[in-house]
């Protein structure tokens, strides 16, 4: 190859990949929708009052209960954990670490609440969660020393998960988009009111008690009362989902549409995606090192260094939070206002919240006295709080509605286990070392300013979120009232509107095509043109970023690989699909291990390919790894249709094979399709797609150029040109 030759393959390189840039840049900016159509902004503003009638009172006493004994249970721990720790006779470090690693004991329940909340009835799910939080704030009492105490926390931990996977989903869909803020803040206000005086009542029941002691009795009272709670909440009624952004984008509720079981690596895969999604919870990661660590240091802070006891300490813990409980309704006020008008503006605000808080911390610890140490704690809680509540309406917003509690259960991964577990390591170490106060300075003044600078940055992002959530209820709506009018014409696969990434690499871009059923789909087009790409997110091995995958009229776009195998989607790869040492009886053998409880039809399987395959027939003792590339590509599709498929995906049925296996492995598509399945084939081959395809799609640069009869692309000069020719094209 010359230079210049050289010079100019790496100059076309260089503007594909410029283009490619700019494309992925003008994507990332683009908001779709004006403000006023974005859910939750214009419109008629609505009462506290109003909006509580609209979700029912009995939802919101409920879920007011619930967050009130969450907040008593951290008052009991974080007010009486010197006289725990004096108890087991443990030093502060460890303390610290019981107290605040229940945020790992909370991301092991988070997983499991998110998943039941997006798939059955939330009041049972909080039933379930509550009579679990009882049992365990009863052992903790009994606890006999600081690893039972930090066993019987696992309970509780996994208990109060329930709170923002399945309580935060059920707020969202009880209750208007514009009323949410004021929503969260009023049950985390009511809750709040319990947290003000629960530390006096704590501390007051532990004094009371007497001895070193005293705290197992602030438990014990504790679980009592949440026992009538555990019945009350199977009575909760459950909301249709994603209710409100349906009636404020489509101006209906759609309560019919077919969905299958969610998965949880495909709903996290998609909810990484969503920029606004993934900076908060990265955000309040970094805030969960002092929000969680924070109590437990100041209390120490406060005995070490003013000789409060536990009734002292209890005493600054309730006035500090005062102030919050007063702003927090004028805040959430303000909030649901400003979001009414300017999302990007509401989100702004939050970071603005939290950032000076990095600043106020030092200042709080060098007080000279309680008092003191007091009043500028309550500037502190008042910033930090009232951030924290209103970030729920915000995430609520963006996350797809069918993922809420997982999205939820994912921000609690996040903010728990890295900022809460993570705090707590680093404050046992940090305290052990330099005291309460070198453990705030080391460890919350940082992350709080670095918490509020990356909530900030949210709001570049929200209105095109908030936009991609508009282009879905629209495109739902669009294929609601197509399935209606034409029930007998859905097709077997459905793609519409895919945006697919590896990694910061976006390689489709609005993807969409269909699939009759029975038919046989060419796909074609150049070399990264995206085909196998489409395929993969077609069989579940790859989550789009945005856009949805049917199956029958049913949206499979966050069920599992193996559960689309299950509903009849099979995927033959490109490149090497066999044991190259076995035989190639054993590798139909491992095929169709999952039959291996029923002998007769595992044979009767394997025979059936065999005489579709009749070449395979008389080497079944023969080593795959022997046989040609064709023969290879034979077992690998005979593997694949042991099993029953109501989709068979193959990704590069001819590349490299010779024209005399090609037309083998037409004679079994042909025979397939005679028999009813739908097939999808990759093809660089315009000759092979011309005699085994029904209709073709085109695919350039990962966007569909063209999508009809294959025959047709013969018009296409300029397409045509682009696909793989056979001994015409060279």
């Amino acid at each position: 190859m010359t230079q210049e030759t050289s010079a100019g393959l790496a100059r076309a390189v260089l503007d594909a990949e410029a283009e490619r840039q700019a494309a992925q840049a003008e994507a990332d900016r683009e908001v779709l929708f004006a403000d006023d159509l974005l859910p939750g902004v214009g419109g008629e503003e609505i009462t506290l009052k109003q909006g509580v009638l609209v979700g029912g009172t009995f939802a919101f006493v409920m879920l007011v209960l619930l967050s009130t004994f969450d907040e008593l249970e951290g008052a009991v721990l974080s007010v009486l954990a010197p006289d725990i720790r004096d108890t087991f006779h443990i030093s502060d470090g460890v303390i610290v670490f019981v107290s605040t690693a229940s945020g790992a004991f909370l991301v092991l329940g988070s997983l499991i609440m998110g998943f039941l909340a997006d798939r059955f009835r939330r009041g049972p799910v909080l039933g379930l969660a509550a009579a679990v939080f009882s049992a365990a704030l009863f052992t903790c009492g009994l606890a006999v020393n600081a690893f039972t105490l930090f066993l019987s926390r696992l309970g509780v931990g996994v208990a109060k998960s329930s709170n923002l996977p399945v309580g935060g989903s059920l707020i969202a869909d009880s209750y208007p988009i514009n009323i949410r803020a004021r929503i969260n803040a009023a049950i985390f206000g009511a809750s709040r009111l319990a947290a003000v005086l629960s530390p006096a009542v704590v501390g007051g029941i532990a004094a009371l008690a007497g001895g070193t002691e005293g705290w197992r009795w602030a438990y014990f009272l504790l679980a009592l009362p949440v026992i009538p709670l555990v019945f009350l909440c199977f009575k909760i009624p459950e909301p249709p989902r994603g209710q409100f952004e349906m009636k404020d984008v489509l101006g209906e509720v759609l309560t019919d549409t077919k969905t299958a079981p969610i998965s949880i690596e495909a709903a996290f895969s998609r909810l990484n995606q969503v920029k606004t999604f993934k900076a908060a919870v990265w955000a309040f990661s970094a805030l969960g090192f002092s929000l969680f660590t924070g109590p437990v240091l100041s209390n120490l802070f406060l005995e070490e260094h003013f000789n409060l006891g536990s009734a002292g300490r209890g005493f600054v813990g309730s006035v500090s939070g005062l102030g919050a409980l007063v702003v927090l309704p004028f805040a959430s006020k303000r909030y649901d206002s400003l979001y009414h008008r300017d999302p990007a503006r509401a989100v702004l605000l939050l970071g603005v919240l939290i950032a000076p808080v990095g600043v106020i911390l030092p200042i709080q610890y060098y007080m000279p006295n309680a008092a003191l140490f007091t009043v500028v704690g309550i500037v502190i809680n008042v910033l930090l709080i009232t951030a924290f509540t209103m970030v729920g309406p915000v995430l609520q917003g963006i996350v797809p509605y069918r993922l809420r509690g997982l999205g939820a259960a994912l921000g609690a991964i996040y903010m728990f286990f890295i900022g809460a577990t993570g705090g707590a390591l680093l404050a046992a170490f940090f305290s052990n070392a330099l005291g309460p106060r070198g453990a705030v300075l080391w460890v919350g003044v940082p992350s709080t300013i670095i918490g509020g600078l990356l909530l900030a940055k949210t709001s570049s992002t929200i209105k095109n979120d908030l936009s991609l959530v508009v282009a879905e209820l629209r495109e739902e709506l669009e294929e609601h009232e197509r399935q209606k009018a034409e029930p007998e014409n859905i097709p077997a696969i459905q793609v519409n509107k895919i945006d697919f990434s590896y990694g910061h690499v976006q390689v489709l871009f609005d993807v969409g095509f269909e699939v009759r059923r029975g038919e046989v789909l060419a796909l074609l087009g150049t070399n990264g043109a995206g085909k196998s790409t489409i395929l993969r997110v077609i069989a579940g091995l790859g989550t789009p970023s945005r856009g949805v995958v049917r199956l029958h009229g049913t949206t499979i776009t966050y069920v599992a690989p193996e559960q689309r195998v299950n509903l009849g989607i099979r995927l033959l790869p490109g490149g090497k699909g066999v044991f190259p040492g076995m035989t190639v009886r054993e590798n139909l053998e491992m095929g169709a291990y999952v039959y291996r409880g029923d002998s007769a039809e595992r044979d009767r399987r394997i025979a059936r390919v065999l005489d579709l395959f009749k070449d395979l027939a008389g080497r079944q003792d023969q080593l795959a790894g022997s046989m040609s590339g064709g023969q290879q590509q034979m077992l690998a599709l005979a593997i694949t249709l042991l099993h029953d498929a109501d989709v068979l995906l193959i990704d590069e049925l001819s590349l490299g094979l010779s024209p005399i296996v090609v037309q083998e492995l037409l004679g079994v598509v042909e025979q397939l399709k005679r028999e009813g399945m739908t097939i999808v084939i990759v093809e660089q081959s315009l000759n092979v797609a011309l005699a085994v395809s029904d209709r073709a799609v085109f695919l350039e640069k990962g966007q569909v150029r063209f999508e009809g009869d294959a025959k047709e692309l013969l018009e296409r000069g300029d397409l045509a040109r682009a696909v793989f020719l056979g001994k015409e094209g060279g």
